[in-house]
């Protein structure tokens, strides 16, 4: 029975030391929020928005997309979210442009709406999360873009 742990012990070793090497040096994938339009007025009588997203495989591997669940923030009001199961899937040192469909937060658009209304701003900070989920034996990716639109003028930079 001893010689039947240690080997079992061996393998449990070696299986995590292999699925370590196999991402090491794995660097993050990048999203870009590419437009955000209204979608076709489908039967639903919620409008829904389309985002033009752009990811970026920056490792030699394959990112298998399976899914996706993301969100819109605005000065800290989720304003979108949604989920998208059919993704394609993105080569090693490639790019892919994907469209998604996302739903509108009425709560948070009205508290967004309100914070607007109550003072005047020169900017708005926002923040696109997304999570991507790459397959049964690989850890779910986190992405997050983030950045500040500029309203005022002068010598301002618009980021975005």
């Amino acid at each position: 029975m001893t010689y039947l742990s240690r080997f079992l012990m061996f393998l449990v070793v070696i299986s995590l030391t292999a699925c370590a090497s196999l991402w090491s040096g794995y660097e993050t994938p990048k999203v870009n929020i590419t437009s955000i339009s209204l979608a076709p007025q489908t039967e639903s009588s919620t409008p829904s928005f389309r985002i033009g997203l752009q990811v970026i495989n920056p490792n030699r591997r394959d990112l298998p997309l399976r899914g996706m669940s993301y969100s819109l923030e605005v000065d800290g009001q989720r304003i979108l979210s949604g989920a998208e199961p059919e993704l394609p899937h993105i080569p090693g040192y490639g790019t892919a442009d994907i469209s998604i469909q996302a739903s509108p937060d009425l709560l948070g658009s009205a508290r967004l709406l309100n914070q607007l209304l109550s003072g005047q701003r020169d900017s708005l900070a926002y923040r696109f999360k997304a999570r991507l989920d790459v397959g049964s034996l690989l850890p779910f990716i986190t992405v997050e873009e983030e950045g500040v639109i500029s309203f005022g003028t002068g010598s301002e930079d618009t980021t975005i």
